[in-house]
């Protein structure tokens, strides 16, 4: 059955390939965004021009979408206006949330939907977590929130600080860093394989009111990683070790993504959003995983190569200090 459908976002890193998704599935599809991202968007695509909280962004409610996907949403009073906004004035509102919320280290080695939302260190998954709980004390809205894990398609998966910075390291021929001893499965998702699922749970009455994580089902440990994207840029990589902890008191910055998130074990069950959305696939290889990213990197530094700066001296500094350790 073909829906209305409002992408909140739309051209961004996960969403963009959710709407190409939602077109060929048949849906009717609106995006709205400040109109600044550069991918045209798919043929029959409405775009609606205005920024968030704006007298535009409140009319959306009047066109009363079957379902409205919300990517751009990061706080707590951006999820109180939507429910506002959108309260008995949409069929499905579908909130993107974080699979980074999920308690680290988790309880048990496979994460499912019922691992406790806890992060004391990311104010980022603080955040989505205070949203999500606002969504479930709303009365008016059926909702559904949708966790992605690290879905990659334009941006390198590296574990902190600037992923082309750390490619250009990389090319030179200069360490990089990963912490612990890169031997931490991680879990990368395709944003094209990450779509069709979530296009999957649209107007189904089984996604209301419930939580669900979309990510592949394999894992690959950090070096491997790591060495792949060396490997297909035509390099060796140079990997240095770094504790954890030793990496957070360079850069507190770091506890975030690191502590709170890259530095645990994350392997995902899936069988929930299956039985609702439908089986569904991922690509499971690291080359087939990092092609699309390798291209839209080669495609920056052939436009902007990413000078030295401080986060190169910062990690030259780590490298140096760690390879003194012997």
């Amino acid at each position: 059955m073909a829906l209305n459908v409002l992408f909140i976002g739309g051209t961004g890193q996960i969403s963009y390939p959710c709407v190409e998704r939602a077109v060929a599935q048949g849906h009717k599809v609106s995006v709205f965004n400040r109109g600044l991202r550069g991918d045209p968007l798919p043929s029959g695509v409405a775009s609606i021009t205005g920024e968030l909280g704006s007298a535009a962004y409140a009319d959306l409610a009047k066109a009363k979408y079957d379902v409205v996907c919300q990517f751009i949403a990061f706080t707590p009073d951006q999820i109180a206006r939507d429910i506002e906004i959108f309260s008995g004035n949409c069929g499905q509102y579908i909130f993107i949330s974080s699979a980074s919320v999920y308690e680290k280290p988790a309880r048990h080695y496979v994460i499912t939907e019922e691992t406790p939302a806890i992060n004391p260190y990311w104010p980022y998954s603080q955040a989505k977590i205070a949203c999500e709980q606002l969504l479930k004390k709303s009365t008016n809205l059926a909702w559904t929130i949708v966790r992605p894990s690290h879905t990659v398609r334009t941006g390198l998966p590296i574990m902190m600080g600037d992923s082309d910075v750390m490619a250009r390291r990389m090319l030179d021929g200069e360490p990089t860093i990963v912490a612990g001893d890169g031997h931490t499965p991680w879990t990368l998702t395709r944003s094209v394989d990450f779509a069709v699922p979530f296009v999957g749970l649209f107007g189904k009455q089984a996604a209301l009111n419930d939580i669900f994580h979309i990510t592949s089902d394999r894992a690959h440990i950090w070096d491997d990683i790591q060495k792949a994207i060396a490997r297909l840029l035509g390099v060796e990589a140079k990997i240095v070790h770094v504790p954890t902890d030793t990496l957070v008191k360079y850069n507190p910055d770091w506890i975030g993504p690191l502590t709170g998130d890259k530095a645990w074990t994350a392997i995902f069950d899936n069988s929930k959003v299956k039985r609702v959305a439908g089986d569904f696939t991922c690509a499971e290889s690291l080359d087939e995983i990092l092609a699309e990213p390798i291209m839209h990197l080669k495609q920056r530094l052939a436009k902007n190569r990413p000078p030295k700066g401080e986060l190169d001296a910062l990690i030259d500094r780590i490298c140096a200090a760690q390879s003194a350790l012997g």
